[in-house]
């Protein structure tokens, strides 16, 4: 069965040294990126707050499979909840595990009264991971960030 583990000064060097097969490297950053980006969280637009960063290992069987990160930011009116990095390793892909941890992400976003709507970004040519997160009800906005599609999903009302 596999569980989330808080990414941490034990395991952040095995987290970090996972990786995406050759012709997905474009869709995601490295984890060693991503874990020093959590460590700080991200400015957003002016006057919207900042979003508070989390990261995460997935693990099967006691082995690093895959990371995330989620955020927070309570001040941004369009989304509170923020999906920012998904990756399952090339060698642990077509598991569910990338379902397993939207599960994970979701139902944490779910508990937190603050979060309303959830957003989440990805390559337009990725259809791996817009397949699935248009199954949890993610829509695409129609907006581009960074050369990314947006898409969202509200939790509540």
């Amino acid at each position: 069965m596999p569980e989330v583990r808080p990414v941490t000064i034990d395991n952040w060097r095995e987290i970090s040294k996972l990786k995406v097969r050759d012709d997905q490297a474009n869709f995601v950053a490295s984890n060693l990126q991503s874990i020093a980006e959590a460590q700080f969280g991200f400015k957003d637009k002016p006057g919207l707050g900042h979003w508070d960063a989390t990261s995460f290992g997935i693990y099967e069987d006691g082995l690093p499979v895959g990371y995330f990160m989620m955020a927070r930011n309570d001040r941004n009116p369009k989304m509170q909840g923020y999906v920012v990095r998904l990756m399952v390793a090339q060698e642990f892909q077509g598991r569910g595990l990338g379902r397993f941890a939207m599960d994970w992400i979701l139902e944490a976003f779910r508990t937190d009264e603050q979060v309303k709507t959830v957003a989440i970004n990805y390559e337009p040519d990725n259809e791996i991971a817009r397949a699935l997160y248009a199954s949890f009800g993610f829509r695409e906005t129609g907006e581009i960030e960074d050369g990314e599609v947006v898409a969202v999903l509200e939790l509540k009302k």
